[in-house]
């Protein structure tokens, strides 16, 4: 018997080995990737829908846990009712029980948005493929938990704490994970960042989605058992299609050469957006890196000019043009990343409070502030609450729509920019008049103040819709807290992306999602003191949060006397060029 278990323990090591080796050995090459990246985008655009951030709809699940019993056994003795087995088991809350289920829900928002950054340096360091697998992988387990916890609430009900924090995690990396595989389409990147983003804004449909489920009859245990087997598809899909390797960004000479686009440049059925990106990064590199190679210009024309400028400057084409030109200190001591910080932290906050206590203020808005002691206006209040938590979670859908808005925003003008300033064209005998070509950066810091302007003025206008006491104006303030959610994350990232060099993004990103988390769980004691001493009325806090949002002007006006310093030095590019090549990404 001994022999025969040093026999099986060989035997299980080694099985687990070829399972590990078969699942690695099915991650398809870059090559194969490119050509199924449509197909990734789709599914990407389904999976961050629906098992990313599906936290944010935390006003339908609430109402699940409540009538589920999750800490129920907090609320006096006469405020709970517990029938037979055989029967629904209805729960009556109570203040309590709430604080504890919002404690909960930050705790699971916080862990959404704080674990960025040690995600991004293991995407750096590993590429999206283990932070997908590992992300679906948390998703199954928290609803796991969930079903698992609803079985008997009374002992399981702590369970919740560790199944939102799975769910928050397991949630943004699948979205973080997605964020990179934009770089596959060129010149659609922003447009397709944007409908990633948002299907992830968008994905706080799911749990209002699932209460619709829940009110026709299915049991909570068979929803959340259900989302798990799903996410296993997303772990299934991942196994098969997502490679191994990082997406380079398309101003990344690496990308061509993994993708061989030397070969695929000098394949006259190549044409369009492709043909036309390749051809414009090349000559930036070489214009960048090696001025002596101005006779190469037209390398994609002739076969025997690629070959012989590649053999050239092999080494310079395959550079990054930013590695290592700024250091990372530099950028983020800067000021618009420190003013991006305040912005983003206080439209974090202003968005996880709403969301956290919609219930109670729909509530206070039916009852008036009085005591809903008797029957008829408790079923009205809990009417109510429910009809608007479905159109709240229905309003996230617009999140698809109006985030390419913001994505033709960022990309507005782009095509028609030059990267870097370069010289004046000499005149002729007779005058002639040279225009002065549109700049790259100078246009997406433009782009970027509208899009935070916009986003700040809509902010603002949310700020007073939540001040007034109408519940049909509520419909108004769900679109505009769906658009903002919508923008405000691609705003950010195209202004990194403008500002900053490319391999700083990621940390960055990152440590913005940090600071915004930090600034969210301030979330916690405005919601205590606004059912504590305040009594449900949110007025007083809403009107000191919109004073607060006034602050997000700050960086756009920032940007504004930046983008006309650049000007100026870029003015003087023009009347009298440097000798050196000139490096486009100026740290602020």
């Amino acid at each position: 018997m001994m022999q025969d278990e040093s026999l099986g323990r060989p035997r299980s090591s080694l099985s687990a080995l070829l399972l590990c080796s078969l699942s690695a050995s099915m991650a398809p090459t870059l090559q194969v990737a490119f050509r199924r990246r449509w197909w990734m985008a789709g599914t990407a655009v389904l999976e961050n829908l629906f098992f990313s951030a599906v936290l944010l709809g935390w006003s339908s699940l609430l109402i699940m846990l409540k009538n589920e019993g999750f800490y129920s056994s907090l609320c006096p003795a006469e405020n709970i009712t517990n029938t037979t087995q055989n029967e629904q088991h209805q729960w009556l809350s109570c203040n309590q029980q709430e604080k504890m289920l919002n404690l909960g829900f930050t705790i699971g928002s916080f862990v959404l948005s704080s674990t960025t950054l040690p995600l991004g340096i293991l995407m750096d360091r590993f590429g999206p493929r283990p932070t997908r697998l590992v992300g679906s992988t948390c998703f199954a387990v928290s609803c796991t938990l969930m079903a698992l916890a609803s079985r008997d609430t009374k002992v399981l009900s702590p369970l919740i704490f560790l199944a939102l924090s799975l769910n928050g995690f397991g949630g943004i990396c699948l979205t973080f994970s997605s964020l990179t595989l934009p770089n596959m389409f060129g010149n659609l990147r922003s447009t397709v960042m944007a409908l990633l983003i948002g299907s992830y804004t968008s994905s706080a449909i799911t749990y209002p989605g699932m209460k619709l489920i829940y009110d026709a009859g299915v049991s909570f245990m068979a929803i959340m058992f259900t989302w798990s087997g799903l996410a296993f598809l997303i772990f299934l899909n991942c196994v098969l299609n997502w490679p191994k390797e990082s997406f380079p960004s398309p101003e990344d000479v690496n990308y061509k050469e993994k993708m061989k686009l030397r070969e695929l440049a000098l394949d006259h059925k190549v044409t369009g957006d492709r043909f036309y990106t390749y051809v414009t990064i090349v000559g930036q590199r070489l214009s960048q890196k090696a001025p002596s190679l101005e006779e190469g210009a037209d390398i994609f024309i002739s076969s025997q000019d690629v070959r012989g400028i590649s053999e050239k400057s092999a080494e310079s084409l395959t550079a990054p043009l930013h590695r290592g030109s700024v250091p990372l200190r530099k950028s983020l001591f800067s000021a618009i990343f420190l003013w991006s910080l305040l912005t983003m932290g206080v439209t974090q906050l202003r968005i996880i409070f709403f969301m956290a206590s919609m219930n109670r203020m729909l509530e206070y808005l039916v009852i008036s502030g009085q005591e809903h002691e008797t029957e008829n206006l408790k079923q009205r209040v809990t009417e109510t609450v429910e009809f608007y938590s479905s159109v709240f979670g229905a309003a996230q859908l617009l999140c698809v729509l109006t985030s390419p808005l913001i994505g033709y925003i960022m990309d507005w003008k782009i095509k028609d920019c030059v990267d870097i300033p370069t010289k004046a064209p000499a005149r002729d005998g007779a005058a002639t008049n040279s225009v002065r070509p549109r700049y790259l950066k100078i246009q997406k810091l433009t782009n970027a103040i509208n899009a935070f302007t916009l986003t700040n003025l809509l902010l603002v206008a949310f700020g007073i819709t939540c001040l007034i006491n109408s519940l049909h104006l509520q419909f108004l303030t769900f679109v505009l807290l769906t658009v903002i959610r919508g923008f405000y994350h691609s705003a950010c990232g195209g202004l990194y992306a403008a500002v900053y060099p490319t391999n700083h993004f990621g940390t960055l990103t990152g440590l913005q999602s940090l600071t915004s988390a930090m600034f969210a769980l301030l979330q916690q004691p405005l919601f205590m003191a606004m059912v504590g001493p305040l009594k449900g009325e949110a007025f007083w806090v809403n009107l000191g949060l919109l004073l607060f949002s006034l602050l997000g002007f700050l960086l756009p006006c920032y940007l504004f006397c930046y983008r006309a310093q650049l000007q100026r030095e870029y003015a003087t590019h023009w009347e009298d060029p440097p000798k050196g090549p000139a490096n486009p990404k100026v740290t602020a």
